[in-house]
């Protein structure tokens, strides 16, 4: 017991030490240490092993109670210090996100293409995706516009593994959101701007009730500026709102057997309305 208690200090030592001496610096290893810091206290000492703690996935880290709640937050101030710390946005969906999971894993499980997706578990990586094949495909096809969004923007499909969830099955719910994220850019017909990417997290926000989307939402606003915070209190919020409830929910959709289908064509099937296109003022 006492073991664990010095072990749960080095951790909060470890995320508010990173926190207060950074000045003003970019967190660029506090991800690394932090996987080496949760790798230490578990490895470390045998008498601080808990009954659940063994590996239940290839990538996952078992950590207690206390550990998550370290982990939460700590990931929770990096992430609002610094938004583009996709590492810390990940680790702190996994620990506030068991709730929500649970629930999306349920309305997958009660829909056909959902089980699908469930038994078969795809993967969506640079492995999996022939970027190359989809670049050939006609513009205005769902797999075409995918490619040019990720071209343009100059972005992998390949994301975090899911570490500290511990439930495999969960665990891949979480993942799979992680890598159909861009898709719903796609269909939305949004970039990756700030003011693009909070419009994306609303909608996400509505339709899996993930606390992480609900924390981007309401918090990351504070960093635009009065005319695109307008925007999106005057557009943006009442698309993502109207287009969450009234659309197929999109852990539903099997994307990657959509590729070859106009965008269109699968924006109506799913019920789904492209964001407003506001146009910029010089």
């Amino acid at each position: 017991m006492a073991v664990s208690s010095v072990r749960n200090r080095r951790a909060l030592k470890f995320l508010f030490n990173s926190w207060r001496k950074s000045g003003g610096r970019r967190f660029v290893s506090a991800g690394f240490e932090l996987d080496d810091m949760i790798n230490d206290s578990i490895h470390s000492s045998k008498e601080d092993v808990e009954p659940y703690s063994f590996q239940l996935y290839e990538s996952h880290i078992p950590t207690s109670a206390m550990q998550k709640l370290l982990l939460t937050t700590g990931s929770a101030l990096m992430a609002l210090y610094n938004p583009t710390r996709a590492d810390m946005v990940a680790t702190l969906g996994e620990t506030t996100g068991l709730l929500a999971l649970k629930k999306m894993h349920h309305r997958m499980g009660q829909d056909p293409v959902g089980q699908q997706i469930l038994e078969e578990r795809p993967r969506l990586n640079s492995s999996t995706v022939d970027f190359n094949k989809l670049r050939q495909l006609p513009d205005g096809f769902f797999g075409r516009e995918y490619v040019r969004g990720m071209d343009i923007n100059k972005l992998s499909p390949d994301r975090d593994e899911v570490k500290f969830i511990d439930d495999s099955d969960l665990a891949y719910v979480m993942q799979r959101y992680r890598e159909v994220h861009d898709f719903v850019h796609t269909l939305a017909g949004l970039s990756i701007s700030v003011p693009h990417e909070i419009a994306v997290k609303w909608y996400e926000m509505i339709q899996t009730g993930l606390p992480m989307c609900a924390l981007s939402s309401i918090v990351a606003p504070i960093r635009l500026t009065p005319r695109e915070r307008a925007n999106l209190r005057k557009y943006y919020i009442p698309w993502a709102v109207y287009c969450g409830y009234q659309s197929k929910f999109f852990m539903n959709v099997y994307f990657e057997k959509h590729f070859e289908e106009p965008l269109e064509d699968l924006c109506q099937r799913l019920n789904f309305v492209p964001a407003p296109k506001i146009q910029s003022i010089s």
